[in-house]
């Protein structure tokens, strides 16, 4: 039975002081409706136990007075009615209907029953309900006056019984006087509880409503975090998890679900550390590399910490407090490009004249030597001087890639213009350049500008070049079409691993593990890629080549997912509009 909450307009449980919070207010009603119920449920079964016995004797013979029949018939419907129909709603006085349906229906019938009782059957002890009724949901001038009221009705009743009967009358008035006594001290006792246990309850109920609010504040807290949290139990299951644990894990932000960091073999370095902090019992930190299929390697510090529940070792928690590092690096990143930007126009330009004048000094120079060491030494010039015009115009380059602006971005068919890249580079050199194309992303579009896609192709080629075996297809060029519709670029060489160091600095700056690379190859891919908020990865891939399943290097382009248009078909490919 649904009921408002403005029926309660008199009970110990919804103090004026609770009625600010709806949560106690709510919690104060619902305590209130099983006290109500309660009492409604044990009138009926009285009632109906009275009407049972009273049938009983009926058929035994005894044959009861009539109207003791349709007394206990009339106050089992009464209760039955109360019970379903009416509302929990304790009077403030004694006027009140309600009153009159439940406390004092109940001491009209129970004395009426005392006062013409046949036979052997006491009824005195039925007394006590309307008394622990208004105990319990009344005041205690309400439970006090009941006590009262059935202890002038016990004292009026004896008096007419010494009238009108010769038996002694001491002793009846002693055992009344102490039947009253003992309604009234269960009267004061019960209505004292009960006022105890409402004061407690609303204690509870505050702080149930404070925790709960610390609670909601530190998930919104926990939740706005950049740092991921996770808690994991002994066996690698998480617990809880934040939106940025989640992304730093590859599991979506906002996912609900348990994780396992047994599930995934990238999550192995997290599970280990974990058991870890479990065996020895105390905080650990560790910098950790995870590493998912088509997903760039994510560097992350981590610490941990244990929780103890009632000292409970089997109940004790792992909380790991993730930082992602390239968070740092990018900082590091961007004090160099900082830095760069600021000398990179006007040392540029200068480097550049000078250098012009030395290139076209050293061909005047080359014209008249006739001597092959002298062409030696000017081939020497020539190439440096090529190798210092590279290193410039990369540098100008980073500061000359435009910004997207505001209008719709440049798109391109992938298949195609892959192809016709792939097929470009291999004409330069085709003895050396050999590549294997294979494409797969049905003609669909991508964000991206062709002369820029053209550079971080170039350079990936160029890359895998240098390291590969020579044997066929040991480069390999692809593209995919994701289950979400999202197309992406993959070269792949059967070069040998990078070492750590490397592939930890590998898109950074100025960087490189050549002495005659400028370090800004890959970095300019990157950034290329991030200003059409597409993403470059590195991982360690296998391939069929010539000799079978080979290892190899395989760097990964994912493009931004594609839009669908209004009213197309999202299951058709060919459908899709950027």
């Amino acid at each position: 039975m649904k009921l408002a909450a403005e029926s309660f307009s008199f009970s110990r449980f919804v103090p004026p002081a609770a009625q600010d919070s709806g949560l106690i207010e709510q919690a104060s009603d619902l305590a209130m409706l099983r006290a109500w119920y309660g009492f409604m449920t044990a009138r009926t079964t009285i009632a109906l136990a009275m009407l049972l016995l009273q049938g009983t004797l009926f058929a035994l013979g005894q044959k009861p007075p009539t109207w003791v029949l349709m007394l206990c018939a009339g106050y089992f419907t009464c209760t039955l009615l109360v019970r379903l129909i009416a509302r929990p709603k304790l009077p403030a006085n004694s006027l009140d209907p309600i009153w009159l349906l439940t406390i004092g229906v109940d001491v009209v019938v129970f004395s009426s029953l005392h006062f013409f009782q046949s036979g052997t059957i006491n009824y005195t002890p039925l007394l006590g309900v309307p008394v622990l009724l208004a105990a319990v949901l009344g005041s205690r001038l309400m439970a006090l006056g009941t006590a009262s009221l059935i202890t002038l009705l016990l004292l009026g009743d004896t008096w007419w019984l010494a009238n009108v009967s010769a038996t002694e009358s001491a002793t009846r008035y002693m055992q009344t006087g102490l039947t009253g006594f003992g309604y009234l001290l269960v009267a004061f006792l019960v209505n004292q509880l009960a006022a105890r246990l409402a004061s407690e309850e609303q204690v509870a109920l505050r702080s149930q409503q404070a925790a709960r609010l610390q609670t909601q504040v530190n998930e919104l807290v926990i939740e706005a975090l950049s740092d991921g949290i996770l808690v994991v139990d002994a066996g690698g299951m998480s617990r809880a998890a934040n939106p940025a644990a989640r992304l730093l894990l590859g599991s979506g932000a906002n996912g609900r679900e348990q994780l396992s960091l047994a599930a995934q073999a990238g999550w192995q370095p997290l599970l280990e550390l974990a058991l870890h902090t479990f065996a020895r019992e105390s905080a650990q930190v560790a910098d950790i590399t995870l590493r998912q299929q088509g997903k760039n390697a994510r560097r992350i510090r981590v610490r941990t910490r244990m929780t103890e529940t009632h000292g409970i070792k089997s109940e004790s928690l792992c909380v790991m407090f993730m930082h992602d590092l390239r968070e740092m690096e990018a900082r590091l990143r961007t004090e160099k490009m900082a830095a760069m930007g600021r000398m990179s126009a006007a040392v540029a330009h200068e480097i550049r004249n000078p250098l012009a004048a030395i290139t076209q000094a050293n061909a005047l120079l080359d014209e008249d030597l006739q001597d092959g060491t002298h062409k030696q030494l000017t081939l020497m010039i020539q190439q440096n001087a090529q190798r210092l015009s590279r290193i410039v115009d990369e540098v100008l380059d980073i500061a000359r890639v435009p910004a997207p602006g505001r209008t719709s971005p440049p798109s391109l068919v992938l298949d195609e213009t892959v192809a016709s890249i792939c097929q470009d580079w291999a004409a330069q050199a085709p003895q050396e350049r050999k590549v294997s194309v294979a494409m797969g992303t049905l003609g669909l579009p991508v964000d991206f500008d062709t002369d820029h896609l053209r550079r971080v192709l170039v350079n990936l080629l160029d890359n895998a070049l240098r390291y590969v075996s020579g044997a066929p297809n040991s480069i390999q060029v692809s593209t995919r079409l994701s289950a979400s519709r999202q197309s992406s670029l993959q070269v792949w060489s059967d070069g040998p691993p990078m070492e750590q160091s490397v592939e930890q600095h590998l898109f950074e700056p100025f960087f490189s593990s050549e002495s005659r690379s400028s370090g800004l190859g890959l970095y300019i891919c990157r950034e290329l890629c991030e200003r059409h908020r597409a993403t470059i990865g590195y991982q360690r891939a296998p391939r069929t080549a010539a000799s079978g399943a080979v290892l190899g290097n395989e760097f990964f382009v994912n493009f931004r997912p594609p839009k669908l248009a209004a009213g197309t078909d999202k299951d058709s490919p060919g459908l899709l509009l950027i």
